[in-house]
């Protein structure tokens, strides 16, 4: 995983001011010798009385003082005199002086946070990574604890049946299984802890599908489950010591306990790290993988891996394991997927144990009894991974199972649009831990407005965000009105309203007509859109209104409201009295922009001039245009160049341009036409 970015990185680069009320009595420019080491620091956690606590409290105490000796022979009397204070606080009221940073910690963090709201996850993440090795030191803490009152209870057992010393063994006893229930509890706490981060983990893999960055590294979580995994095998073997004394201390339910955890954290570390394609065509191969993360732990030494096997299952199916997990075997998915088993394999350079599914392919799939008006594209399934894991040496069998994410099965390629609809929503709303595959009909806009960032810019490969003012755009598109902003913010969005019934006055729906300039902008217009030339979401309203106090010939480009995947040209026209007239090129699509680039028809269009906001049309588009080369062949040479029918006054001044101005009232978009004009090479 990625190192998390720390506080204190941003916080030495702000001014002392910031932080006043940050640091009370202790000296802002002692703190400055600290660095990064004071967050490192386990301060927020140690709040307790027991041994490990106090332990823990002296160990951080007296590295404390050990950095300040570093900073006082370079930092004068202000370090010695807090050296001195910290040293007398340690030794009459340590929890004081734990408190003390502990507040200074959270108080940096405040700041920082209040600046850089967006750092947010990446602190709570090294938060998190900071309690859980607490945690772990803690309960190995507790396991050694155990382990002398094993030996203690060992010893006396020895004496009463070789040397008839009678000792007090009921307290013996007690005290060993109030230990060993302390370590059961702080172990549940360790592994829950780690299962919830695997599901974190799960989810933003899910996230990636629609764009969000994703950090796939399984290692940290890994490292996890091994060490859990490894005080499992030592309190199994503590118990299982013991009892061959003959003596049955330990409850059942703790064994019940251990068994049930043991085995939960088993079938945890078993899921898919390579999901298959979330759009999935029949008769076409695709690939995916799933990692067993205890593999090396559980296989090592077997003499025969267990065999994989990967089928596809409904959402009802899906929901049957979820609520009621079946240790049968799964006879009849919803269709006949080939090359679907595997063997696990381990990669010693990545420490890995898994397996990959090279060349899959669903020859056909069983749909099932759909709800009301829901279309074959809105049906979700899932691959369905399973194994039986043989302990070995043992003939206890644990059966391992792994739910790929949401796949939409299709059959040919005009559903893909649909398909891709029902599955960017599935990634964007649903929660953790959901009953497959649930997700909100509803959502907020806001929600809606992050997720259209971040497939836009994931698709088109650029780091050009959409605006407030895009937003405004797309929730009147979707909501079919001119709300105010305010109003449409905090409202809600349907899936109905999202791709299933078509915008006002169209014969499409709001994700098909935004996938149609996704797919033209990241095919013809990334360039531009990252160069910020391209306004795109706006509607005509808006460009009357900007473009009515524009300069004659100024212009813009936006996304065309009409046409799925098309691209518009607005400008103004000014009249000898200074009267204007906003027009509309008619839409360029991709099938346009493959004849003629962009940037050579706004060359070509001579009636633009300035880009609005950006400056004078040939400086800013230079780069765009194509240069014409002599062909050096004696043919002459062909070109396409983009012209306005009918405009007279084009004509006379430039006899390969026409043009012909209508305004916007009398026809919704002027027509381009292009022709070819012959030149000498």
């Amino acid at each position: 995983m990625a190192k998390a970015p720390s506080v204190w990185s941003y916080v030495s680069k702000m001014p002392p001011e910031h932080l006043k009320n940050v640091y009370g009595d202790f000296p802002q420019k002692v703190r400055q010798h600290l660095g990064d080491w004071l967050e490192n620091q386990p301060w927020e956690y140690i709040t307790g009385t027991d041994s490990f606590c106090i332990e823990t409290a002296s160990s951080v105490l007296n590295k404390l003082v050990e950095e300040l000796e570093k900073v006082a022979s370079n930092c004068g009397s202000d370090a010695r005199l807090i050296l001195q204070a910290i040293q007398r606080m340690s030794q009459h009221d340590p929890n004081s002086t734990i408190l003390l940073f502990k507040a200074i910690c959270k108080g940096e963090m405040d700041v920082v946070l209040k600046q850089y709201p967006r750092l947010a996850v990446s602190f709570q993440a090294k938060q998190e990574e900071m309690m859980f090795q607490y945690r772990c030191n803690k309960l190995q803490h507790k396991m050694k604890q155990t382990s002398v009152a094993q030996q203690s209870l060992k010893v006396a057992l020895e004496n009463l049946k070789f040397r008839g010393q009678a000792q007090d063994l009921s307290a013996l006893q007690k005290q060993w299984v109030m230990l060993i229930e302390e370590s059961l509890k702080l172990l549940a706490n360790v592994q829950d802890q780690a299962l919830k981060i695997i599901s974190i983990w799960r989810r933003r893999q899910q996230m990636a599908g629609n764009g969000s960055p994703f950090d796939e590294n399984l290692l940290p979580l890994q490292d996890r489950l091994e060490f859990i995994f490894a005080i499992y095998q030592e309190l199994i073997c503590m118990i299982r010591d013991l009892s061959e004394t003959g003596q049955r201390v330990l409850p059942p339910e703790y064994l019940d306990q251990i068994s049930a955890g043991f085995t939960s954290l088993i079938k945890s570390s078993f899921l898919v790290d390579k999901q298959p394609p979330q759009v999935l065509k029949t008769q076409t191969k695709f690939q995916a993988s799933v990692n067993f993360m205890l593999g090396a732990k559980i296989l090592a030494g077997v003499s025969k891996m267990p065999v994989i096997r990967a089928n596809i299952i409904t959402e009802k199916k899906a929901q049957d394991f979820f609520v009621a997990p079946s240790t049968e075997p799964l006879n009849e998915g919803a269709g006949e997927v080939e090359n679907g088993r595997s063997v696990f394999e381990f990669t010693q350079a990545t420490r890995t144990c898994g397996a990959v599914f090279k060349n899959m392919l669903l020859k056909k799939i069983k749909r099932c009894e759909r709800k009301g008006s829901e279309s074959v594209t809105e049906e979700k399934c899932a691959i369905f991974f399973t194994a039986e894991i043989n302990f070995s040496g043992s003939t206890h069998v644990i059966q391992v199972k792994a739910l790929s994410l949401p796949v939409v099965v299709i059959v040919h390629g005009n559903q893909d649009n649909n398909a891709k609809a029902t599955i960017l929503w599935d990634n964007a709303f649903s929660e953790i831990g959901r009953r497959p595959f649930y997700v909100d009909e509803k959502v907020p806009w806001k929600k809606m407005c992050q997720t259209l960032n971040m497939k836009f810019m994931a698709e088109v490969g650029t780091k050009q965000e959409l605006t407030p003012v895009h937003y405004r755009f797309l929730a009147q598109k979707i909501f079919g009105d001119n709300g105010s902003y305010e109003d449409i913010k905090d409202r809600m969005v349907s899936w109905t309203q999202f791709n299933k019934e078509p915008l006002r006055e169209r014969n499409f729906t709001f994700w098909q007509w935004f996938d149609g300039v996704v797919d033209l902008t990241k095919k013809h217009l990334k360039d531009y859109w990252s160069d910020g030339l391209i306004m795109g979401f706006v509607s005509k309203q808006y460009v009357h209104t900007i473009l009515g106090r524009a300069h004659n010939g100024t212009f813009l480009l936006r996304f065309s409201d009409s046409e799925i995947g098309g691209i518009t040209i607005a400008h103004i026209v000014r009249g000898d009295d200074g009267s204007g007239q906003i027009q509309n090129i008619q839409p360029f699509t991709a099938k346009d922009l493959q004849i003629l680039s962009l940037g050579d028809r706004v060359r070509d269009l001579k009636q633009l001039k300035y880009l609005h906001e950006k400056g004078e049309k040939d400086a800013v588009f230079d780069k765009y245009y194509k240069k014409v080369s002599s062909s050096g062949n004696g043919y002459k040479r062909a070109v396409i160049i983009l012209t306005v029918p009918g405009d007279e006054n084009e004509s006379k001044h430039n006899p390969s341009h026409m043009s012909d101005i209508v305004s916007m009232d009398e026809c919704d978009a002027i027509h381009a036409s292009t022709s070819r004009s012959l030149q000498y090479a």
